[in-house]
């Protein structure tokens, strides 16, 4: 699986913005997906996941009411809608995919098998 992941860029606090992740070369609903970001300076995080089929997800409790995963199997694609963004949400910003396995989905990145280039997105004060 190819992952590309794109969507990034500068915003103010308050603001929104959607990254997008794109598979290619596999079926893709059958992967758990998630993203991960990794400031700089710090080990690289889990943010959300979403089961192959959409049905579950699960966030870390920093992005929790503020993020929503999604992804739309019929296009591949995978999506995060990042709204209120604050400064201490600046990294890159990962997608990944992992082979389903009986897990609806994973939040350690041992568990993931394929991984995009990053995106980074920066918010100011």
């Amino acid at each position: 699986v190819q992952l590309q992941a794109s969507g990034g860029g500068l915003v103010r606090a308050g603001a929104s913005l959607r990254l997008s992740c794109v598979a290619s070369g596999r079926t893709f609903s059958r992967y758990v997906m998630g993203w991960f970001r990794q400031a700089p300076g710090k080990e690289r995080e889990f943010v959300a996941t979403i089961s192959p089929s959409g049905g579950s997800t699960y966030y870390v409790d920093s992005v929790k009411g503020r993020f929503t995963i999604s992804r739309d199997n019929a296009k591949s694609t995978m999506y995060l809608q990042m709204n209120s963004l604050k400064p201490e949400d600046t990294a890159v910003y990962y997608c990944a995919a992992g082979l389903y396995s009986g897990s609806i989905y994973y939040t350690r990145m041992a568990e993931y098998d394929y991984w995009g280039q990053g995106t980074q997105v920066t918010v100011s004060s």
